[in-house]
């Protein structure tokens, strides 16, 4: 497998991203191989800083970069030479496998739409988060940000996507998939939510259960939680938010702990064609690092040729 880095992108690239490449290094089998897409000098003179042989990666040119404060569609167009365009044109023509990168996430998703396309039928690409439960395991929350206005459709196809991500990656079988809401009662909710509540109910392309309130985010009672990017954004930034209070106040809990984002690395964009993964712009190299082990597992469970199937076999019984 080859494995598509982008070295510029990040709030510590490209330092971090090149100690991260290092450390995946020990932990990918002999067969793969990480390929560094940046300015080829900087890179190679990162590498001689680490006393680390070049030969060890497959670097590729990119000398522009698309920095966080750039208008994403803009500069993805208008930069042709930045690290993420170029990762992005390997990627179409295959020649890697997963592109991943902690750089502008805007730029990632423009990046995905226009090079290797969303998957037809699929209405909005979505993006999730690693919810961890309090006696082990994990859920998943969908969407976080990608999508901050949605329609009721959009919701059900979360559920779909959300579900195929947790069985194939995550090994949940017939993940339980659940809808945020501020009661569990069916007619609860604003418009957008009670919709999708009808859309879902009685589903057999996944395993609705109802509605579930954000007290319940981090026992067993979904494996998937759905709601739009707005809602689930908030509820990030919550959850890293307390995370950080609990740091500063050198409190240690192994459960606490697990809500630190370098464990998870980043999320795949959901229902295109390809595997793309979005890190977290303030990345250390412990996250770039287990982002480039997520984007081999997204890869190797083949993800977008499971959406794709699901999403041909409702499309075509004219349900979507």
């Amino acid at each position: 497998m080859r494995i598509g880095l982008d070295v510029m992108g990040g709030d510590y690239a490209p330092d971090t991203v090149i100690k991260g490449a290092i450390l995946a290094i020990g932990e990918i089998d002999t067969n793969d191989r990480i390929v560094l897409v940046g300015n080829e000098s900087v890179i190679r003179d990162k590498l001689a800083t680490e006393k680390i042989d070049p030969g060890s990666f497959e670097i590729v040119h990119a000398p522009d970069v698309i920095h966080m404060g750039e208008q994403p569609t803009r500069a993805f167009t208008q930069k042709s030479a930045s690290s993420i365009n170029i990762g992005f044109g390997l990627l179409k023509k295959k020649k890697i496998d997963s592109f991943a990168s902690a750089g502008n996430t805007g730029a990632m998703l423009v990046g995905a739409i226009y090079s290797i396309n969303a998957i037809k039928g699929i209405i909005r690409p979505a993006t999730t988060s690693i919810l961890p439960k309090e006696k082990g395991g994990v859920g998943i929350l969908i969407d976080v940000g990608t999508n901050p206005d949605s329609k009721s459709d959009v919701l059900y196809q979360f559920g779909l996507l959300g579900s195929i991500y947790a069985e194939s990656v995550y090994n949940i079988q017939n993940p339980k998939v659940a809808l945020l809401n501020i009661g569990e009662e069916e007619d609860k909710g604003n418009l957008l939510s009670q919709s999708a509540y009808r859309l879902m109910k009685g589903t057999k392309d996944f395993n609705f259960i109802g509605n579930i309130e954000s007290r319940d985010l981090f026992n067993d009672k979904a494996d998937v939680i759905v709601c739009d990017g707005f809602a689930g954004n908030i509820v990030l930034k919550a959850a890293e938010a307390f995370y950080k209070l609990l740091v500063k106040r050198n409190i240690k809990d192994k459960y606490f702990d697990r809500f630190n984002y370098e464990n998870y690395g980043g999320t795949p964009i959901l229902g295109v064609n390809g595997s793309v993964i979005v890190g977290h712009g303030i990345s250390n190299e412990i996250a770039i690092k287990n982002m480039i082990l997520l984007s081999k597992d997204v890869h190797e469970a083949k993800i977008s040729t499971k959406i794709k199937t699901a999403i041909n076999k409702y499309t075509q019984s004219g349900y979507m």
